[in-house]
């Protein structure tokens, strides 16, 4: 086997524009208050081995602020779960806890 040697940097190679510049990093977005948050709650059994889920989608901010909300719904739901691409996934149906506790926690957005 071989090392394959990885770079760190753009996939950029080279440009023959004068004007290039590179792409620098978008600025992370900043979280949303609370009652700005336009969360929805959907259950969910597509692609989980017929597995039914509780996800919450429409988090805008920071991936802490997420991290955060979602152990705070596993801890209110007593179950599992976790948080990746953007999204709150807690195991099995919990709809309605979930939203009754984002709706006490102020996210008066939030839809079912």
């Amino acid at each position: 086997m071989s090392k394959k040697n990885k770079s760190l940097g753009s996939p950029l190679v080279y440009s023959t524009d004068p004007n290039f510049s590179p792409i620098q990093d978008e600025a992370e977005v900043e979280t949303l208050s609370a009652d700005q948050q336009p969360l929805k709650v959907i259950l969910e059994t597509k692609h989980r081995a017929g597995k039914t889920v509780t996800v919450v989608y429409g988090f805008v901010g920071k991936e802490e602020g997420m991290n955060v909300l979602g152990k705070a719904l596993k801890n209110h739901c007593g179950t599992g779960g976790s948080v990746k691409d953007g999204e709150i996934i807690i195991q099995g149906d919990h709809r309605q806890k979930v939203f009754q506790y984002l709706k006490q926690k102020g996210y008066n957005k939030a839809k079912l």
